[in-house]
Parts: structure tokens; C-alpha cells; sequence
């Protein structure tokens, strides 16, 4: 048997050589789910021995990660806020910029907000378990996402809480919020992308277009003109947040402009980057 410090240095020099950025904390993850310890354990004793078992278990997930593979898939599992969602190729793994999303949501308290692209359904779930009172529906055109987001719901204990729907907008109704992360990336930026996206996440909730915004023209372009019409009039929806690319907010912002929106306003994420565009009646 080897000792977790032994098995460590080997998987980070592995790692290193193939181009795995956060290696040792990528290691660590690995070898505390593979021993079923937290990472705290690994550091307080590294002279322990790694069990048999656990050292077969982490030789297969750092030749996985070697492809790169990225952790929260072969770990079947990331944390997103206050909750942990499992994560499979057949979603994006969940970004911590995103959490802007959820943030908005608590900051405007709204009773109905509807959340188009869910995905594993990151979003919706964490609004649903830090905001009791509010009713929110998740969207979204792929069946084998929403069967991730529907098992995710089921496991927080949240699908009473969340109603799952296939397509983008439904008709006839009306949010207090809508928010949405639909896929932005730009086709020729694509190639520009680390393994870990362009080998293992699904490319359709990637790519968008020349420009990376033919999902927000056609969310924008669609049944949501109805619904922001009738808005004008006295009804639901308040408000729109939007996460975008790098560059593409001033772009985003004037499709919301050209909608209606008489109020338009950018957040911008923890690295400074122009990452949500809130349009506002």
C-alpha cells in the first residue's frame, strides 16, 4: 500500500504533464472521493495508507482525468451554492458565475420566476431552496437534461417546489423573473476552449452561432415578445436576467433595449467580467 502523500505527488506530476490546471487540488478531490474522507483529512495525516480498494478507485479517476475529464463528472457530483447537484455528460457542469443568477433572484424576492435553459437545473433549484415562497418553473429543449434536473430535484427534496417543462417559454403565462444561461460561446472561439468543455460537455448547451448569441435572438425573437407585450399592460413578468459571454453584454443589453425594456442595467462577476444583463419594466 502507498501513503496518500506518495499517491498524491504521482497523480499531480500526472496530471501536470497533461495539462490539468488545478492539479493538486484536482488530486485531492479525487483521492478524499475515493478514500470517502474530505480533502481536511488528506492534509492532516499524509503519511496514512491509501487502502487497496481506494487505490484502484483512484488510478481509474486520474486516468480519467488525464483525458480530461472533467472532476465534477467523474465524481458524478458539483456543489452550487447550498446545494449539491449531480452533474453527468448530459449537462454543463455549473459555473460559480452563474450563482449571479440566483443572486438577482434574492435580491428582488419575486413570487414566480421562470428559468429557460435549466440544465441540471442549478438555478431554479437553489432559488427554490433559499426562496420558500416563490414558485418556479425550469425549461428546457433537452429531455435528458431535464431528467438530470428532475432526479436532482427529487434527491433536495425540491420537486414539490420546482415545475420542469420541456421547451423555453410556456404559453399564456407570466414571471415576476425570468432568468436564463443559455449557450453563448461564439463558433470560432470554440476551438480557444479547454478539453474539458469542447471533449466532455454537451456542445448544444455551448455553441451559439458566428457571435455566440443565436440563443438569446431567438429567445428574445419568440414567444417572449407576447409575453413582454402583455406585460406593458399592467401584467407579470418585471424583469429579465440574461448571463452572457465575455464582450457580449452591450450586445445583450440592446436586444433587451429593441424587446421593450425601458430599464437595462449589467452585473458584473468576481473578475470583473460583465456577466448578467438585467432588463426591467
Amino acid at each position: 500500500m502507498s501513503e496518500i502523500r506518495e499517491a498524491m505527488h504521482a497523480a499531480v506530476d500526472a496530471m501536470r504533464a497533461a495539462g490539468v490546471e488545478q492539479a493538486r487540488l484536482d488530486a485531492e478531490l479525487l483521492l478524499a472521493e475515493a478514500m470517502g474522507v474530505d480533502r481536511a483529512a488528506l492534509v492532516a495525516d499524509p503519511g496514512a495508507e491509501v487502502p487497496p480498494a481506494a487505490a484502484r478507485l483512484f488510478g481509474e479517476m486520474v486516468r480519467r482525468r488525464l483525458r480530461r475529464e472533467p472532476v465534477a463528472y467523474i465524481v458524478g457530483r458539483k456543489g452550487f451554492r447550498n446545494i449539491e447537484l449531480a452533474v453527468d455528460r448530459r449537462v454543463l457542469v455549473p459555473r460559480p458565475e452563474t450563482e449571479l443568477l440566483v443572486e438577482l433572484a434574492l435580491e428582488r424576492r419575486p413570487a414566480t420566476v421562470l428559468d429557460v435553459g435549466t440544465g441540471s437545473g442549478a438555478i431554479a433549484l437553489a432559488i427554490a431552496a433559499e426562496l420558500p415562497g416563490c414558485e418556479i418553473t425550469a425549461t428546457d429543449t433537452s429531455p435528458r437534461a431535464l431528467e438530470v434536473a428532475r432526479g436532482n430535484a427529487e434527491r433536495l427534496g425540491l420537486a414539490d417546489r420546482v415545475r420542469f417543462l420541456d421547451g423555453s417559454i410556456p404559453a399564456g403565462e407570466g414571471f415576476d423573473l425570468i432568468v436564463a444561461n443559455l449557450p453563448y460561446v461564439a463558433e470560432a472561439d470554440w476551438a480557444s476552449l479547454q478539453p474539458e468543455v469542447t471533449q466532455w460537455e454537451p456542445r448544444e448547451a455551448l455553441l451559439a452561432g458566428t457571435d455566440g448569441l443565436d440563443a438569446y435572438r431567438a429567445l428574445l425573437g419568440g414567444r417572449v415578445r407576447a409575453l413582454f407585450g402583455h406585460t406593458q399592460q399592467g401584467a407579470s413578468s418585471a424583469a429579465m436576467a440574461l448571463e452572457v459571454g465575455e464582450g457580449q453584454a452591450g450586445a445583450v443589453a440592446a436586444m433587451l433595449g429593441a424587446v421593450g425594456f425601458p430599464s437595462v442595467d449589467v452585473r458584473a462577476d468576481l473578475a470583473g467580467i460583465e456577466r448578467v444583463v438585467v432588463g426591467e419594466w
